[in-house]
């Protein structure tokens, strides 16, 4: 009975703020890549390719990475791209091999705590010193989304994560459906090390 009503009033603080698309988070990473200008950006789980191709301007190198083949139909093909059909543990042993470095990772794959957790730790040791790591679906609306068919129960590693931060630091935007942003750093400022 809590959880209606506390759904129902978060539902109703939503309706009564200004409508915000649930897909802002492509804009939004897009300004930003537009000021980092990543040399490698890696997205974990495509879908439909919505913001990996937009990504291309901004990007060096660009690497997709998704279990399912159709997402690679989806991709723009030229020679900064790179689909990966495979999981993102299988292409992280793949990454290590080819020592690649990341400077822009976002993560967008499985929504599960599980999954999150294991991608972030996965692939920190492969992220650029100032690199960031983006997480998707990290502020679900309320206890509806957090089903697995939408957001997940992937926002949990946040809060793990961000409890646990060593050589990192980690900033959640609070809209639905939620980003976070990670920088690894050593210093906070880079000519300090």
């Amino acid at each position: 009975m809590f959880h209606k009503i506390k759904n129902k009033l978060s539902n109703l603080f939503y309706k009564n703020k200004k409508s915000v698309p649930d897909n802002w988070h492509v804009e939004f990473i897009l300004s930003l890549a537009k000021v980092v200008r990543p040399a490698v950006y890696v997205e974990l789980g495509l879908y439909q390719c919505e913001l990996f191709n937009k990504m291309i301007p901004y990007a060096s190198h660009l690497i997709g990475v998704d279990h399912s083949i159709e997402s690679g139909n989806y991709m723009i093909k030229n020679k900064k791209t790179k689909f990966f059909h495979c999981s993102t543990s299988e292409f992280c042993k793949i990454a290590k091999n080819m020592k690649i470095e990341i400077d822009l990772l976002f993560i967008d794959a499985s929504h599960d705590l599980k999954n999150v957790k294991n991608d972030f730790l996965n692939y920190f040791p492969l992220i650029k010193n100032n690199g960031l790591i983006l997480f998707h679906d990290s502020y679900p609306r309320n206890l509806e989304y957090t089903d697995s068919k939408l957001c997940g129960d992937g926002y949990k590693a946040i809060d793990e994560l961000t409890r646990a931060a060593n050589g990192y630091e980690m900033i959640t935007i609070p809209v639905h459906p939620g980003l976070t942003l990670c920088r690894k750093r050593y210093n906070h400022l880079t000519f300090e090390e």
